[in-house]
């Protein structure tokens, strides 16, 4: 995609791809045209994974390589919220071959909550009660990345955070577990142990890396303040599902955080797939506007 118009910053979550496969009415593919490349906050950078990339300039080529069969035929449309013209080229390559009978498809799906459902920290004994206090077990207030009914296997999402904090305090936002049920199990199948372990990472980490698997496009500001991105790929591990899976994960330790998350989740199932909302509309997708925070002796002032 071309010409990003310095009239409109956020052109990256106003455009919509979607893909249909076999005269489906409900798409299986549905996100912004950034986030479903791999990054969130209407942002582009240069990074290389195996199945997505954003190359030269300024992560302004796009390129996917997610394997996505069709029996009878496919559509992909994409959809300009923008309040101009859009300047587009593609080039989709596809082979006419037999599709294996169990052959699955192909499905995408961007989500946003912003601010996610948190506690004020006056509501604990004190900072670090709020970081680390409290247990969640069932995970019925976690962040949803995906919820899909069907067989399939669940291949990974990107994972966007906007630190909405402005504590002066300790105020790293990933001490969220991951927590994953597989077809209908009522306490998490996979129960993992934090953010940064979910994404193969450790230590609350800030540094920008790039793997084929996993990998940290925006590591935040000094004190994890403003916007993160992290992906984490299951292709080598993928997560099976016979009936149904739910995949989430903490905004905080025991959900105790409010800020901006989003994400696109990436997986392969049955048909039909299950209904879905349409996607927010475009006033609803925009990047959270919010004074730059500057650290001076540990304290944060707003510029």
């Amino acid at each position: 995609m071309a010409n990003y118009d310095k009239r409109d910053v956020n052109l990256l979550r106003k455009v919509v791809l979607k893909a249909y496969w076999d005269n489906e009415e409900n798409p299986s593919i549905e996100a912004p045209m950034g986030d479903f490349f791999g990054m969130g906050h209407s942002m582009s950078k240069n990074y290389v994974s195996a199945p997505l990339q954003m190359s030269p300039e300024d992560g302004k080529g796009f390129n996917c390589w997610w394997q996505m069969p069709f029996r009878k035929g496919f559509r992909f449309s994409v959809q300009n919220d923008c309040d101009i013209p859009l300047q587009f080229y593609f080039y989709v390559d596809f082979e006419e071959r037999e599709v294996a009978n169990d052959a699955l498809y192909f499905h995408a799906r961007w989500y946003r909550e912003c601010p996610t459902n948190g506690i004020e920290e006056s509501a604990c004994s004190d900072h670090r009660d709020w970081c680390f206090g409290g247990s969640n077990k069932d995970g019925k207030e976690n962040y949803v990345v995906l919820e899909a009914e069907g067989r399939g296997h669940y291949c990974g999402a990107n994972i966007n955070i906007h630190n909405l904090n402005k504590s002066n305090m300790w105020d790293w936002p990933g001490e969220g577990d991951d927590m994953i049920f597989v077809d209908g199990d009522k306490t998490p199948t996979i129960h993992g142990t934090g953010t940064e372990d979910y994404v193969n990472m450790a230590w609350c980490p800030r540094q920008e890396y790039c793997a084929p698997y996993h990998g940290l496009l925006l590591g935040g500001d000094k004190n994890w303040k403003g916007k993160i991105t992290y992906y984490r790929y299951h292709i080598l591990d993928p997560i099976p599902f016979e009936k149904s899976i739910k995949v989430t994960i903490e905004h905080g330790h025991a959900n105790h955080r409010s800020d901006d998350w989003s994400s696109t989740a990436y997986w392969y199932q049955t048909e039909p797939h299950k209904k879905y909302q349409p996607i927010a509309k475009w006033e609803d997708r925009m990047p959270v506007s919010v004074p730059a925070l500057e650290w001076d002796d540990k304290i944060i002032k707003e510029k």
